[in-house]
């Protein structure tokens, strides 16, 4: 446990170096573009809003604390169809589907276990749903995971799985008793933003965007202890988070959007299927990513222009006549 503690600590000091950020460049003498046609807001966890260093670069200044990357997938779409869809992205690392609906939310930036971000606390940021107006065309949003608590079934999978020699399921016989009620939150929670996102946007076309294959179905290419993909997780433990877990929140997310008229659910599980944590061509990183950078098991910039891929034909349909 106590190598375990100090790998923290050294993912923390990484990610208090790598919070920096490059400004946009700006054009002197530019003209304004013209007005798009649609109006798209996107909201969002650390899924959507990049986060990690291998999804880009800070873009945000001043730094607000959501950590938004200019290799997010909004910010993809943004580049890609910008002259289609005005976009206002105020998705934001750890936020809950709470935060989306009606929570101001005190933003974490690059914070970790024991390891605040230096420029924290940052000040709390409104619902993300105050950014849905009436004329709002198309709401993009993808969150879920952290009213899971997926990062603290991580953590505490780590923990368990220390000194396993990768034997065994430690985190599922301590866990798995609690997973079905907290779906069940997901699910009630969920629909409830929906419900929302619909009455501040009455005609707006909603996208629930799921999440990407994290773990492999052949887990024997997960190599324990291996900082790149799960470290210390077990093989065994890794089923149960695909299985149990990770698959079973797609489909909530899945079902609730299909009790809404307005919204439409966008799979990104099959199209990532053979680019898990654990694959050569990974769109996910592991608790580091291949330079080293804190990860945390977050879409890389690959995985970002898979979604944006995804998104983007949603995006498009949703505005079809």
């Amino acid at each position: 446990m106590a190598r375990f503690r100090t790998r923290l600590a050294l993912l923390g000091s990484a990610a208090a170096l790598a919070a920096g950020a490059l400004a946009p460049a700006q054009l002197v003498g530019a003209q304004p573009a013209a007005a798009a046609d649609y109006d798209w807001v996107a909201l969002g966890d650390s899924y959507t809003a990049g986060v990690i260093p291998a999804a880009g670069d800070i873009f945000e200044i001043p730094r607000d604390g959501c950590e938004r990357t200019d290799r997010s997938y909004p910010q993809v779409i943004d580049r890609d169809l910008g002259s289609f869809f005005e976009l206002t992205n105020v998705s934001c690392g750890a936020a809950t589907i709470e935060d989306v609906t009606f929570n101001a939310q005190q933003p974490i930036g690059r914070s970790m276990p024991g390891q605040p971000d230096p420029d924290a606390p940052f000040p709390p940021v409104p619902p993300q749903s105050d950014a849905v107006k009436s004329g709002t065309d198309v709401i993009t949003v993808g969150v879920g995971g952290n009213t899971l608590g997926f990062g603290e079934i991580l953590f505490k999978c780590l923990q368990l799985g220390e000194g396993s020699g990768g034997v065994g399921t430690p985190c599922k016989d301590e866990l798995a008793a609690d997973i079905p009620a907290r779906l069940t939150k997901v699910n009630t929670d969920y629909d409830q933003m929906l419900a929302k996102l619909h009455e501040k946007g009455p005609d707006a076309k909603i996208l629930a965007v799921g999440y990407p294959t994290v773990v492999p179905e052949d887990t024997s290419k997960c190599r324990y202890n291996d900082i790149n993909q799960f470290f210390s997780i077990t093989p065994g433990d890794l089923d149960w988070l695909r299985q149990d877990v990770l698959e079973p929140l797609n489909k909530v997310i899945e079902k609730s959007a299909g009790t809404q008229d307005s919204a439409t659910f966008v799979d990104l599980y099959d199209s990532s299927a053979q680019h898990s944590v654990c694959d050569a061509g990974k769109w996910v990183e592991g608790i580091l990513d291949s330079d080293n950078r804190p990860a945390l098991v977050h879409p890389n910039a690959m995985g970002h222009r898979n979604a944006a891929d995804h998104v983007t034909s949603a995006m498009l349909n949703a505005i079809a006549p």
